[in-house]
């Protein structure tokens, strides 16, 4: 069965008419029909969090939600976290506190990370450990994730 769902995804109307599975992830919506490829698939389970999307400011593991699910709705992915050639200010500290080894999770951890920032006033690195713990980074250690993540919330504050 197919169904039409309109959302914004990334500040940009996206209208299905008809053309969409209703057993479709939103994981498989925004990576193979829109070719929003910077959200990864880890583990289908919603364990890793290398799929984590923003819904409605939200953060959420888009391999456990319909597409469906989101009609109507608010969708940014890290494609959509920077703003006209700048960085977003949590993937920009990711870069200069080098919080990525392989990459292949670092989108997902600046997704939440950057909701983490602006619903707290201030954390230690072991509340960022804590928070991050659906998150999973199979390289790093998360020495310098923590790092970027404090450094990041800072520069979002800054700017507020």
């Amino acid at each position: 069965m197919s169904l039409s769902i309109s959302l914004t995804v990334n500040g940009k109307p996206v209208d299905r008419h008809r053309r969409t599975a209703s057993h479709l992830l939103l994981v498989q919506f925004l990576r193979d029909q829109l070719r929003l490829t910077g959200i990864h698939i880890g583990c289908d389970t919603a364990q890793c969090g290398a799929c984590t999307v923003h819904v409605e400011g939200r953060a959420v593991k888009s391999c456990n939600m319909l597409a469906a699910q989101a009609d109507g709705m608010n969708v940014t992915t890290i494609e959509g976290m920077s703003k006209d050639g700048q960085l977003h200010p949590m993937q920009a500290a990711f870069k200069e506190c080098h919080g990525l080894q392989c990459g292949f999770c670092t989108p997902g951890m600046v997704m939440s990370a950057a909701v983490l920032a602006a619903q707290s006033s201030g954390f230690s690195e072991t509340e960022v450990r804590e928070q991050l713990d659906g998150n999973l980074c199979r390289c790093t250690g998360y020495h310098n994730i923590a790092k970027a993540v404090l450094q990041g919330a800072e520069a979002m504050k800054a700017g507020a």
